[in-house]
């Protein structure tokens, strides 16, 4: 029809199916090469993220060790700056002058300088032990911030002290040689500067010992406290005093049984404010265990950290000690004694800040309504954390709050202690945090971990529910009773403090100021002044008539108990950094205690303002002369002591546990 060979214009062209098959492999070959094309590549991004995660989980675990070996230096850096400051005022002037001049040379060193130092001391190791691992100075760039001039000048530092003593060391061989010629029947007694330094090399090899020992590990309080977080949350409520853990996990506050067990983790749930972790990234140690209540205090926890040699910042060389027993034999020969013959525990501080030891009165620990000693009457199993105790006028019953509930024990009579009631409260996983009598024995206050403080009635056949206040706070920390009875005082997570009038049952005013939790609280005997500590290391004193703030203390740790002396004038303040702080509430005079290992829990003057007892994460009970700070007695418990109460008759001392009992102690004058 058409010519052969032509198409006929406008006309589509018909493909032959043999042609359309053979059209349709080439596309389906197409399309499976670039199948393979994108699968190879998917693969090779898969295998690309895979090296990446692995290597953010490796910088991962770098910061978060660098983060750890950072306030772990800080720790070091504070605790060393404490013990220059004591043991300077105790050279001679000429070498006073030395020091604080190679302090001030420490403060300038530079990265660079201290790199090149610390190249140095490697290389004489090197050819000492002849390692053959060589170990790099640490790079500036992981140098923790704020701490490269600290930590520098420390390393210069320490060596600077060392040539210092070793300068003490001679000239007193040379003072006893000339003595030993004129009297050869006195005997040469080592100096100070020498002790120390003799204490300080046994203790760092008795320190390496330990960490080469294979079943090594954390001490017996901290193994204690893992199980105390009573609120492992803590640490992210902006108001809670568990966290002295509260930065990271600094927050774990005084109240809270998390508190107590944390330092820096988190443990089991506890109260709001771990009562157990109170201590904020300060490793806890337990300190030498004591049978009974002894006489005897122990090392000052600021003068227990011996100075390192000036080597490089290596790991192993941080002086964190998990057995502080050891320090006790190994310090107390170099500290300052006092006329009793211990070691220096107590300073005076002045109005410009120089800390002297404290001279004891040869009356301190006698006399009429000083105690001997206590010993131990009840143990009462309470079986959950015990984060709150009090005792009845009567002292014939014991109040216990742990975990959603206050049991009642009769401790009137002798044998084996079982509860007599249980008051439900709270939620039955929120810890109590608090509870307080009313004067009259018949209503019991408890407050916790919840918007709600309860009023219980106990005077009913059955004791009842009689009220219930709620604020707008998410949980209480501590409570207190006006001498009237009338009003209660609350310390809530928000830093508020809210006054309840108890007859009408409302709200009638909130104390506002504190930035961070109000964790602690206590009331002048005449009830017209109110002392609130915080964790935002603040002290403050309140007018209660006129409704407003009167002072306020700063200090550089966060504030987890305190008690107003009822004689008057003193304010003794227990801190996460282990120190009790006794404040004189007109003039800038204070003493500072030093007998705790670890956070101060909670702390009750005794009802005649001449000794009170504080008790801490380092499972101690002490019991201080006042103001001054005498060490009566001591006792060691097997876990975080995380409250305590004294009865009105000053006969009996409650202590509460991590290791979910009650302690029923006797004072025996």
């Amino acid at each position: 029809m058409f010519p052969q060979g032509r198409h006929p214009p406008g006309q589509p062209f018909k493909f032959s199916v043999l042609e359309i098959c053979e059209r349709i492999k080439e596309e389906f070959q197409f399309l499976q090469a670039q199948y393979h094309s994108l699968k190879l590549e998917c693969e090779k991004l898969v295998s690309e993220k895979t090296e990446m995660q692995r290597h953010y989980v490796m910088y991962y675990e770098m910061s978060y060790g660098l983060n750890i070996e950072m306030h772990k230096q800080a720790e070091i850096v504070k605790r060393l700056s404490a013990i220059c400051a004591q043991i300077i005022p105790f050279l001679t002037q000429e070498h006073q002058q030395q020091v604080l001049q190679a302090v001030e040379r420490a403060k300038q060193v530079t990265m660079g300088e201290l790199n090149s130092i610390v190249g140095q001391q490697q290389l004489q190791q090197l050819s000492q032990h002849a390692s053959p691992l060589p170990l790099a100075p640490h790079p500036s760039s992981m140098q923790p911030p704020g701490l490269s001039g600290a930590s520098s000048g420390l390393l210069a530092l320490s060596g600077a002290l060392m040539a210092q003593v070793q300068l003490a060391k001679e000239h007193r061989v040379a003072q006893d040689g000339e003595n030993r010629e004129l009297t050869p029947s006195r005997s040469v007694s080592s100096s100070p500067a020498e002790s120390l330094q003799d204490e300080e090399r046994t203790g760092l090899k008795r320190k390496r010992e330990e960490k080469e020992l294979p079943g090594h590990s954390d001490s017996d309080g901290d193994k204690s406290d893992d199980n105390l977080v009573v609120d492992e949350d803590l640490p992210s409520e902006p108001g809670s005093p568990g966290r002295p853990p509260s930065r990271p996990s600094r927050r774990e506050l005084p109240g809270s049984p998390a508190s107590v067990g944390s330092s820096g983790e988190r443990r089991e749930q506890s109260p709001t404010h771990s009562v157990a972790s109170t201590a904020t990234s300060k490793p806890s140690s337990s300190s030498p265990s004591l049978d009974s209540l002894t006489p005897g205090p122990g090392p000052s926890s600021a003068v227990a950290l011996r100075l390192p040699p000036a080597k490089g910042p290596s790991t192993d060389s941080v002086a964190f000690e998990s057995h502080p027993h050891l320090r006790a034999s190994t310090l107390s020969s170099s500290l300052p004694a006092i006329p009793g013959g211990k070691p220096a525990y107590s300073f005076h501080v002045s109005a410009d800040g120089q800390m002297q030891p404290v001279p004891f009165p040869p009356d301190a620990l006698l006399g009429s309504g000083i105690p001997r000693h206590a010993r131990q009457l009840h143990t009462l199993s309470h079986g959950e954390v015990v984060c709150a105790v009090t005792i009845s006028n009567s002292t014939r019953h014991v109040y216990t709050g742990g975990k959603g509930c206050v049991k009642v024990w009769d401790v009137g009579q002798p044998g084996t202690k079982t509860a007599v009631a249980q008051l439900d409260c709270l939620n039955r996983d929120n810890y109590i945090r608090s509870c307080k009598l009313l004067p009259d024995g018949r209503s019991l206050i408890v407050g916790g971990e919840a918007s709600t403080l309860s009023i219980w009635d106990l005077a009913a056949p059955t004791p009842r529910i009689k009220a219930e206040l709620t604020s707008s706070a998410p949980a209480c920390y501590a409570l207190a009773i006006s001498p009237d009875a009338k009003v209660c005082f609350s310390c809530c997570s928000d830093g508020n403090i809210v006054v309840w009038d108890l007859q009408n049952q409302t709200l009638v005013r909130q104390f506002q100021g504190h930035t961070d939790g109000a964790s602690c609280i206590d009331i002048s005997n005449y009830g017209t002044k109110l002392w609130t500590g915080g964790l935002d290391n603040t002290v403050r004193c309140w007018d209660l008539r006129e409704g407003r703030q009167l002072q306020q203390h700063d200090f550089s740790s966060q504030i987890f108990s305190l008690g107003y002396c009822p004689m008057g004038e003193w304010l003794a303040v227990g801190m996460e950094s282990s120190n009790v702080e006794i404040l004189h509430v007109t003039k800038p005079d204070k003493y500072q205690l030093h007998l705790h290992e670890s956070c101060v829990l909670s702390l009750k003057f005794a009802s005649c303002g001449k000794w009170f007892v504080s008790t801490g994460k380092d499972n101690l009970l002490n019991a201080w002369r006042a103001p001054y700070g005498a060490s009566i007695f001591q006792s060691k418990e097997s876990s975080s002591v995380l409250s305590c109460d004294i009865s009105v008759n000053d006969k009996f001392i409650v202590t509460g546990s991590g290791d979910k009992k009650a302690t029923v102690y006797e004072v025996v004058y």
